[in-house]
């Protein structure tokens, strides 16, 4: 997959913080070489985040986040200050601008705890170095000039460093070898994106050619066919969770079978707490409340995944009386303790920080949560079949 056709889920997410007029925007025009946010001495000119996907080098395919001022005041401003905390959830590093006339305030260290808190790498760039330049011996401290570009190639090689550790993952790279035959059933319907695939089919594909694999793609209609005009039975056969039911009953026992929610749970990082969370649907009462959570917005079909069909499945299984709420791109609630359950799509449009962030605030919280794919598996009793493949994973069911 080229750089330019990274999907931003995959990028490294780069987000700037700090008070109103610190030169926040002036520094990521500077840094990006482009004109991306609107820069004015007017205080809190930026009034929501921007989002800005491209090539930086040297640390290549990125999302800057550009976010208003941490001090801004009044009933809009403290809207503004919750946008920026929402945006924390997803940054893989957070540039704190500090506006070197001034120094460090209040506001700029507790972003500095908030990064903390949360794990994020993060520098601190003094900027206006033009006017006074802060000499600083802490690694991630640097003093920086927008308007000069004084420091700026250095504030980049700086962002690069935090991230030379990070870990190459995979989809499943694990489960397959050079030759493997595997099956991709990708149903195309009404609600499916007209002239390509989804982003998870993408991605497996794409995987699966860079693994030297011989990737078969199919409807459901077109399964059986498929698999009985092979004459070595194949390696996998991955579908959409969707058609789980119909594929599971032309799938022979003895070929594994998993979906492409399945992965990508565990290529986000938690496939175990989404089981444990799948095996607490029986617990559910009526009255109980049931978010459903899309990570990416979409146009609602009649027959959509997360507004209809999940919300019938779920009262079908349990026999009770649900309420459910819903919630679509970057909005997930502060608060999970009002729910009984998170039901969360697979996250595909999420980045691995932000999905994990969810995963661990439900995690906090005591509050089961599940995604999409592992729950229809559950419902369709085929769970312990589809996690075959996953070490000790089956066993969570029968506890």
């Amino acid at each position: 997959m080229s750089l330019s056709n990274t999907p931003s889920s995959e990028r490294i997410h780069i987000g700037f913080f700090g008070l109103r007029n610190a030169g926040k925007s002036s520094l990521v025009n500077a840094v990006t070489g482009q004109e991306l946010s609107v820069v004015s001495d007017v205080l809190g000119t930026t009034t929501d985040p921007v989002k800005k996907a491209m090539e930086l080098l040297p640390l290549g395919p990125v999302v800057i986040i550009d976010t208003p001022g941490f001090d801004d005041t009044g009933t809009l401003g403290e809207m503004r200050v919750k946008k920026t905390r929402k945006v924390l959830a997803s940054v893989d590093i957070a540039v704190l601008v500090v506006d070197s006339q001034k120094g460090k305030t209040g506001d700029d260290l507790t972003l500095i705890n908030l990064f903390n808190e949360r794990k994020i790498p993060f520098i601190v760039a003094y900027n206006k170095a033009d006017l006074t330049e802060i000499k600083s011996e802490n690694k991630n401290e640097i003093s920086v000039s927008a308007k000069d570009n004084k420091n700026i190639a250095e504030l980049k090689e700086l962002m690069a460093s935090l991230l030379k550790t990070k870990e190459e993952k995979f989809i499943l790279a694990d489960l397959v070898e050079a030759g493997d035959t595997v099956i991709l059933v990708t149903p195309i319907d009404e609600s499916a994106p007209k002239g390509r695939l989804i982003l998870p089919q993408q991605q497996t594909l794409r995987e699966l050619l860079d693994l030297h694999c011989k990737p078969i793609l199919c409807q459901p209609a077109e399964l059986k066919d498929t698999i009985e005009n092979f004459k070595a039975k194949p390696k996998l056969v991955i579908t959409d969770s969707q058609v789980f039911g119909i594929v599971s009953k032309d799938v022979p026992d003895d070929i594994n079978l998993t979906s492409f929610s399945i992965l990508f749970a565990r290529y986000k990082g938690d496939l175990e707490t989404l089981v444990q969370g799948a095996a607490t649907l029986k617990n559910l009462k009526d009255g109980d409340k049931v978010l459903i959570s899309e990570g990416c917005t979409h146009h609602r079909q009649c027959g959509d995944i997360g507004t209809v069909k999940l919300p019938k499945w779920i009262k079908d299984f349990t026999g009770k009386e649900i309420e459910f709420s819903f919630t679509s791109g970057g909005d997930f609630p502060e608060n999970l303790s009002d729910y009984a359950m998170v039901v969360h799509c697979g996250g595909c449009m999420l980045n691995n920080r932000e999905m994990a962030y969810r995963l661990n605030m439900a995690k906090a919280e005591g509050t089961p949560i599940v995604n999409y794919g592992v729950l229809i598996a559950h419902i369709h009793g085929i769970l312990k079949r589809s996690l075959s493949t996953f070490k000790n994973l089956s066993a969570i069911l029968e506890e």
